[in-house]
C-alpha cells in the first residue's frame, strides 16, 4: 500500500466561466464553497474529498468523466438533482444504454450521467 491509498483525493475541473461554475456546483449540485480565488474555486464534496474548479481561458471541456460521486440511492439522486435544474444525459450505445431519466443498469449497479455548466461530465454510481 503507497501514500496514496490512506490520504483523500481532490478533482480539478476546468471551466472558462467561473460565476457560471459556481452558480452550478453551488447551486445546483448544492456543494459547500470552501474558496473563492481570481484563478478558481474550490468545493467540499462530501467525506473529505474536494473539486477545484480552475478558470481556464479558451479551453474546452473534456470528453470523458472527469468525476463521480458514489451514493446509497442512484433513482433517488437523480430525482433530487433534476429537480434542482441539473439535466441526465440519455445514451443509447453499445455497452451503455440509459432510460429516459438518464440511469444506466451495469449488472447490480447503476450510473447516471450529466454534464456541469462547462460541458465537463460528470456522474453519479450506486455503492
Amino acid at each position: 500500500m503507497t501514500v496514496l491509498a490512506n490520504n483523500h483525493l481532490s478533482v480539478v475541473v476546468p471551466a472558462t466561466d467561473l460565476a457560471r461554475a459556481k452558480d452550478f456546483y453551488q447551486g445546483k449540485l448544492g456543494l459547500k464553497l470552501v474558496s473563492e480565488e481570481e484563478q478558481g474555486l474550490a468545493f467540499e464534496a462530501g467525506a473529505g474529498t474536494g473539486i477545484f474548479v480552475y478558470l481556464r481561458p479558451g479551453g474546452g471541456p473534456a470528453e470523458h468523466t472527469v468525476a463521480g460521486w458514489r451514493v446509497k440511492d442512484v433513482e433517488a439522486a437523480v430525482a433530487e438533482l433534476g429537480v434542482r435544474g441539473v439535466t441526465f444525459e440519455v445514451y443509447d450505445m453499445p455497452g451503455l444504454k440509459t432510460d429516459e431519466r438518464g440511469i444506466a443498469r451495469m449488472g447490480d449497479r447503476l450510473g447516471a450521467w450529466f454534464k456541469d455548466s462547462e460541458g465537463n461530465i460528470l456522474s453519479i454510481n450506486s455503492m
